[in-house]
């Protein structure tokens, strides 16, 4: 049997493009996972789960002692846990903390009007260590921002966390904010 160029070319083009792109395709595949980071990863999104309910402020750094500060809701079929700092209130602020991959990241809706994005350089234990991994609206060499934050959990109903801001690419003293939380009784 007798095939004509025609033909040949007419066959063998879908078989050389299904060929290239299954290498490209193979070439594009994410590198297998750390199961060791996924389950770290995941035991903290638990632990940040687990905080769901109002928050009061211990020492009143923020509002007067014994007032709530901050909420925890999980949120988005349990893919999100939501942070509310100040809710209510005029300079409300936001934090999302979200998987991404075998990470933990966050990002925070600041007063300041910007969104610091934050990936978890600290897992496992009692402490969860945030460090800047971007954001929208920030140039971190010159924009204020909040650039890192520290979540030590003390107890099942008690909370430190630590945040540090950053301007003009450098910590500034007077915008670091410890709190000290405590679960609302019922």
């Amino acid at each position: 049997m007798h095939l004509g160029r025609q033909t040949l070319v007419r066959h063998a083009r879908p078989a050389r493009l299904a060929a290239v792109l299954a290498l490209a395709l193979s070439s594009c595949a994410a590198p297998p996972a750390d199961p060791a980071a996924h389950a770290a990863a995941d035991a903290s999104f638990a632990r940040l789960a687990a905080l769901q309910g109002e928050w009061v402020d211990v020492d009143g750094a923020m509002v007067p002692r014994g007032e709530m500060l901050v909420t925890y809701k999980v949120s988005a079929a349990g893919s999100a846990v939501v942070e509310t700092l100040f809710p209510g209130q005029e300079h409300e602020m936001i934090t999302v903390y979200t998987r991404e991959g075998q990470d933990l990241v966050l990002t925070h809706y600041c007063a300041l009007g910007n969104q610091p994005r934050m990936r978890a350089t600290r897992l496992g234990g009692d402490v969860l260590q945030f460090e800047f991994d971007g954001g929208a609206g920030i140039d971190p060499a010159r924009d204020e921002h909040m650039h890192s934050g520290r979540i030590e959990f003390v107890s099942a109903d008690e909370l430190r966390t630590e945040w540090q801001g950053w301007s003009g690419g450098a910590p500034v003293a007077d915008h670091k904010v410890g709190l000290h939380l405590a679960r609302k009784p019922d």
